[in-house]
């Protein structure tokens, strides 16, 4: 080997090494925010994805039930040998106090479910030895509820280990005894029309964030004042200095009966008693619109900001009127800070709990408080995590639909 192949060679080695070194530099950079988002966002979604379908509350508590089950293949009563299961784990957990795990499982599919478990724990827990009649008798005389294939179906479900109960659930069906897919009654589907309110109420406010934020995002970006800029700089960001609670309180005493809003319009004549203005939808809209304007006006501006002005006045030294140049070339140069905009306003809103749950009344509550509820009222896990991730799905399809109709933005407006 030459003295110059030998030159080029190190040299080589060398760049490889600068450029490993810049590799390692760039990632132990990059290393803390991966760690953050592993624990705080993607380790929950895994849990709520594993809690949406796990079902090991029963098993765990009623051990010989639950396998008694996982060989039964019919639609009718299970054997006898189910029977004294049941009772064994009545008494076993009984007497170690986890019945009412059970019973809390069981009455998730079963109107009643607790109020039977516990009555016949504790008739059971009287019975010292087997009856002569068999516990399958016994059982039933002590509710008639065990002589239900129904009651034997939902154990079969809640046998676990995983289950589509709770997703089922939350899209408003329900398996039959025969295995299949049904819907609920009429009385019992709720899950989808909450979805549906969620997102019309997220899309609404999207909508108007973006009617009231765009004029804005344009005058903060073009006024050649800066005490302007600065005044509506300053409207835009003071509501992230103020608490989330204490701007919704706010709305509460300016929207009621007797507020400064319902005043002022009965001062200036144009109504002639209070309109009904909270604990509705009006009230929800309002208070929502005002929280998320500010991510609404940002992305917006931020885009205005980079368009130079020279392009529409070269559209208007070709002969583009000022509104057809600003149509065709100014507004498609905005429309990625609007989708922005529009796509953060929008999935903000449909996580909102406390602002609907204190302005909004009993039909405009949206889906995170119906996820709030079954995890801190009824500690139902399951369908907690099942309406998280059919929310999760929703959410994500229409993105994906938004960045499909997004990125043609300029076959639209070209």
């Amino acid at each position: 080997m030459t003295k110059t192949e030998g030159g080029d060679g190190a040299l080589m080695l060398a760049l490889r090494r600068a450029e490993r070194g810049r590799r390692l530099q760039a990632f132990a950079l990059v290393a803390p925010l991966l760690v953050f988002l592993l624990f705080s966002f993607l380790i929950p979604i895994g849990d709520m994805l594993r809690h949406a379908v796990q079902d090991t509350e029963l098993s765990d508590v009623w051990p010989r039930t639950a396998n008694a089950m996982h060989h039964f293949t019919g639609t009718g009563l299970p054997p006898d040998s189910a029977f004294d299961a049941l009772a064994s784990d009545l008494k076993v957990s009984g007497e170690a106090s986890t019945v009412a795990t059970a019973a809390r499982r069981l009455n998730y599919a079963i109107d009643g479910g607790r109020s039977m478990v516990m009555k016949t724990a504790r008739a059971v827990a009287r019975i010292e030895t087997a009856p002569p009649e068999g516990w399958r008798a016994a059982l039933t005389k002590i509710d008639p509820a065990w002589g239900d294939p129904k009651t034997w179906h939902e154990i079969v479900s809640a046998s676990g280990p995983v289950t589509d109960f709770f997703l089922l659930s939350a899209l408003d069906h329900q398996r039959d005894p025969s295995g299949a897919i049904v819907g609920k009654p009429a009385n019992e589907q709720i899950y989808l029309t909450v979805l549906g309110r969620t997102f019309l109420i997220s899309g609404l406010v999207a909508v108007i964030a973006l009617l009231l934020g765009f004029p804005l995002a344009y005058m903060m970006t073009t006024s050649r004042s800066r005490r302007v800029v600065a005044v509506l700089t300053l409207v835009v960001l003071l509501p992230f200095w103020t608490s989330l609670l204490v701007r919704t309180a706010a709305w509460i005493v300016l929207l009621q009966d007797q507020g400064i809003i319902n005043k002022t319009l009965i001062w200036l004549g144009l109504i002639d008693h209070p309109i009904r203005l909270i604990y509705n939808r009006v009230g929800v809209v309002i208070a929502m619109v005002h929280i998320l304007l500010p991510f609404m006006v940002l992305p917006i501006a931020s885009v205005m900001r980079g368009i130079k002005p020279d392009t529409l006045r070269a559209a208007r030294s070709l002969g583009a009127p000022p509104v057809t140049a600003w149509r065709r070339i100014y507004l498609p140069q905005t429309l990625p800070g609007v989708a922005a905009g529009v796509l953060l306003v929008f999935i903000s809103a449909i996580g909102y709990y406390i602002t609907p749950a204190l302005v909004g009344g009993a039909d405009d509550q949206m889906m995170s408080y119906f996820i709030a509820f079954y995890t801190t009222e009824t500690v139902n896990w399951g369908l907690a995590a099942a309406l998280g991730v059919l929310l999760l799905v929703a959410t994500a399809i229409l993105s994906v639909v938004y960045g499909q109709l997004a990125s043609r933005r300029n076959a639209l407006f070209g």
